[in-house]
């Protein structure tokens, strides 16, 4: 006999869970007395906040394709973890939270901190679901499993009334994790396929999603050099593709360059490979006609419901992206168009030259100086705001770095995210971008990172303001500031109290020694950047807004 803790925690041990984050709770103390027993195989790393613990839970998923599990309490818990759970399945990343509940005899009533999870989650994560009777946790477990990991992967909400974690049962726990292949195209859909892109005089193929593996990236690489077609990420994706490679042309995100805009605007056969075409990927649904495109669509995903969800296709493939690719690699097509994905390269490239910028550290030669020394294998993290266009947009992603940012927008992200990747990985060097108000979200977790001996760098981009909204401000009510200055703390004392090497960086010139400092300390590091609020995008400062917003208004 066992009881529905035990019966949960060995249950995903057998699926391959290795680590959970979450903040403890009264509701399901038996799930943590039974991790009790699980350490070294499944570990619970302690958090600070469970909108940290969502986050760590979903880059986790986004970063190994396998659920991040986060454990949280019911009520108050789980409302501030549902930024998590948002993220995920905004990312198309595999994710289960499990949340403490009531007990089965208190439900219905407005018990202590009680929300009804079908509810609230119910349009939020792919499933939302409540066990009821003890010797289905094996049987649910199962399916949130599966259901987190296939199709289009997402989040999953699992309750767990607190009677149903303490009631003894004799159930077998789960024994091993299921082989799920992924869907593979048809000989017939290929053929289709090739048929279209053939007759392409302006072909592009974009691309999304975190369930890349790094044969199925490479065999897309394959196709797209073989046939000369230039390639595009979706937002924040571009680390599943090689950078490096001739056909990389960019990434269609916030802030979509020109090049980008017209490679997807003019092309007249797109490949669409497991993305959902975002507002952003689409510079909102504007790129593409609604609902029928005028370009030829031949859209491949892994979930039927993704298909035709907003765009008509020509050529719908149920499919698998590595399945898919792997098929497509091995019959490479010809056409006439390699000045047109030259002409999309040549406007990557130079999107990388920059002048000087109005700011004590300039952000373009930072990131020069850090594309030249990092490591091939990097993690690269950020949160939300004006400053991620810099890890966003100012850095080639080879074929084994990773980028871990969220296409929600959520501020916050970057910290946790960074944490989970050096947990994951411990050996690989994890960089944050943070804003100084977006490190302000979930800076706490820097004692999560301390305890559970995960450190990263972490780079502030310190300009006092939340630098999004001013910008927008700025544009739209010239000269009213309201509600995006900030005081802030010092952030190197800080970071020094959580036991992290902590340095303010006060001019470009100092930034390589300091962060030299930063790659040696075993201890993980925080460097405070000094930069200027005018400083508030690569090519137009603050006051060039202002003043352009005011001469519009004549």
């Amino acid at each position: 006999m066992r009881n529905g803790g035990q019966l949960l925690v060995e249950s995903l041990v057998a699926l391959g869970a290795t680590k959970s984050f979450g903040v403890p709770g009264e509701s399901f103390l038996a799930v943590l007395d039974a991790l009790h027993d699980s350490k070294g195989r499944l570990d619970f790393v302690n958090c600070r906040n469970e909108g940290g613990a969502g986050f760590m839970a979903a880059a986790w998923g986004k970063l190994t394709g396998q659920p991040g599990i986060a454990f949280v309490t019911r009520g108050p818990g789980v409302t501030n973890a549902s930024i998590g759970v948002h993220t995920a399945m905004q990312d198309s990343a595999p994710m289960l939270l499990f949340v403490g509940q009531v007990g089965t005899d208190m439900k219905g009533r407005e018990a202590f901190q009680e929300i009804d999870y079908r509810a609230v989650f119910g349009s939020m994560a792919k499933w939302a679901v409540e066990i009821d009777q003890v010797e289905r946790v094996p049987e649910i477990l199962a399916r949130a499993w599966k259901t987190a990991i296939t199709g289009r992967p997402g989040p999953v909400v699992v309750a767990l009334p607190e009677d149903m974690l303490t009631r003894p049962t004799d159930a077998a726990p789960l024994s091993r994790l299921p082989e799920m292949p992924e869907p593979a195209p048809s000989a017939a859909a290929l053929a289709t396929a090739r048929g279209i892109l053939s007759q392409a005089r302006r072909p592009v193929i974009l691309y999304g999603g975190c369930n890349w593996t790094e044969a199925g990236s490479a065999a897309l690489q394959r196709f797209a050099e073989a046939s000369d077609i230039p390639v595009v990420s979706v937002f924040r994706y571009q680390d599943q593709y090689d950078n490096t490679s001739p056909t990389f042309c960019g990434e269609a995100g916030v802030g979509m360059v020109p090049s980008v805009r017209k490679l997807i605007g003019e092309a007249d056969v797109i490949l669409a490979v497991n993305n959902r075409f975002g507002e952003n990927s689409t510079n909102g649904y504007t790129l593409l006609d609604v609902p029928v495109p005028k370009q030829r669509l031949i859209h491949v995903h892994g979930s039927d419901l993704e298909i035709g969800k907003i765009y008509q296709p020509e050529l719908g493939i149920q499919a698998g992206p590595n399945a898919f690719a792997q098929a497509l690699a091995e019959g490479p097509v010809t056409g006439d168009w390699a000045a047109w994905r030259d002409a999309g390269r040549a406007a990557f490239e130079a999107g990388f030259d920059l002048p000087d910028l109005p700011s004590p550290v300039d952000m373009g030669k930072v990131t020069a100086h850090l594309r030249a020394v990092l490591p091939e294998d990097v993690i690269i993290t950020n949160g939300a705001g004006n400053f991620a266009v810099w890890p966003n947009k100012f850095f080639k992603f080879g074929p084994k770095a990773r980028l871990l940012a969220p296409q929600s927008g959520a501020m916050g992200y970057g910290v946790p995210a960074a944490i989970a990747a050096k947990l994951a990985d411990p050996a690989r060097t994890v960089v944050c971008f943070a804003g100084d108000g977006d490190f302000q979200m979930t800076g706490q977790e820097l004692a999560t990172a301390a305890q559970a001996g995960a450190c990263p760098i972490i780079l502030i981009l310190n300009n006092g303001i939340y630098g999004t909204i001013r910008a927008h401000q700025e544009r739209h009510y010239p000269t009213r500031v309201s509600g995006t200055d900030m005081a802030n703390p010092d952030f190197a004392a800080l970071a020094r109290a959580y036991g992290f090497l902590g340095e303010r960086v006060e001019t470009t010139a100092d930034f390589a020694a300091a962060f030299g400092r930063a790659l040696a300390s075993k201890t993980g590091a925080v460097l405070d950047l000094n930069i200027s609020a005018e400083a508030l995008t690569p090519r137009q400062t603050l006051s060039q807004m202002r003043d352009a917003a005011l001469a519009a208004r004549g």
